[in-house]
């Protein structure tokens, strides 16, 4: 893996093309997959960020380096493939705009190492749960976890690949349990704890050996954050929904990103867990925004700084 980026927060999972077929108008193509929407997310919020991922070296493999590369992320070594075709998703929009998924996708990619001067890893989606490239997410964070750093997770599960409920509940509290930061959406807890109440499946994950900050998005509802001993809540941010692709990704970009401002990333275990009711509010507000502006856009677009209010990330 190449060192090239000072102090890189590293992504590792899917990048893919994601296809996007509305109820009406044209059939588009653009860049996608939920670990490189976050790598995107976050060099916008001016993250550094290394990707660790599959690509072919295919016309697809080509619009998806190229769109990475626009926003300052950088692919680790090996990350291009010649054996490899580019994975695509197909998302299909209903009357509301929210996208539903299918996939081609491929995923075996080589070990890694940490970067010695890496500041935190994020994990998630399918990258996470697809043999036999888990392994390496897998090992990336025990590599994390032996190190004291900052890991953050989100399952982003899809129901084609959620054939054993019980098994996928196991898996992501398995993953859970390593990350300070875990963030699941209302659609994640009905695959996988489906009947369970969603602050007794918070609780369960906010229990794992190393997890300090549980965050449960519900769509145009708004989010919550749970710590040891509370529970925040705040409303969704009004918009005009263009699409609901990639706007969990910008969430959880955003969530990144303002802990990193705010120095608690870097601050080491301990550092989400006394974040204040004020606090935590911030963040999911801040974060909301993100994904709100996602929204009002065509496809997986992030917003940059630029883009939000003044003050955006400020306590």
């Amino acid at each position: 893996m190449q060192q090239a980026v000072s102090q890189p927060f590293v992504v590792v999972g899917e990048a893919l093309v994601d296809v996007v077929v509305p109820q009406d108008g044209p059939v588009t193509q653009e860049p996608g997959g939920s670990p490189m929407n976050v790598a995107v997310g976050l060099c916008r919020l001016d993250v550094p960020t290394l990707l660790v991922t599959q690509l072919g070296a295919d016309d697809d493999g080509r619009l998806v380096s190229e769109h990475a590369a626009a926003s300052g992320v950088r692919l680790a070594a090996g990350s291009v493939r010649p054996d490899m075709v580019t994975s695509t998703s197909t998302a299909r929009l209903d009357a509301d705009h929210a996208a539903s998924y299918t996939f081609e996708l491929d995923w075996d990619p080589p070990p890694q190492q940490l970067p010695d001067d890496a500041v935190g890893l994020h994990v998630g989606s399918l990258a996470a749960c697809l043999p036999p490239g888990d392994r390496v997410v897998h090992d990336l964070v025990r590599q994390a976890d032996s190190a004291g750093m900052f890991v953050s997770y989100d399952p982003n599960l899809r129901p084609a690949f959620v054939a054993d409920p019980r098994e996928c509940w196991r898996q992501v509290v398995e993953l859970a349990g390593r990350a300070r930061l875990v963030k699941v959406s209302d659609e994640d807890l009905r695959l996988a704890a489906p009947g369970s109440s969603v602050d007794a499946v918070a609780g369960t994950l906010l229990a794992g050996p190393v997890t300090e900050l549980v965050v449960v998005t519900h769509g145009a509802r708004g989010a919550a954050a749970y710590v040891d001993g509370g529970r925040v809540e705040v409303p969704g941010t009004p918009v005009k929904v263009v699409d609901t692709v990639g706007a969990g990704d910008s969430f959880m970009a955003a969530l990144i990103a303002v802990l990193t401002d705010w120095g608690r990333v870097a601050k080491g275990p301990g550092s989400l867990q006394t974040l204040e009711e004020s606090r935590l509010s911030r963040l999911l507000t801040a974060a909301g925004q993100a994904a709100g502006l996602t929204c009002s856009r065509r496809g997986a677009s992030p917003p940059t700084r630029a883009d939000l209010p003044e003050g955006w990330s400020d306590t």
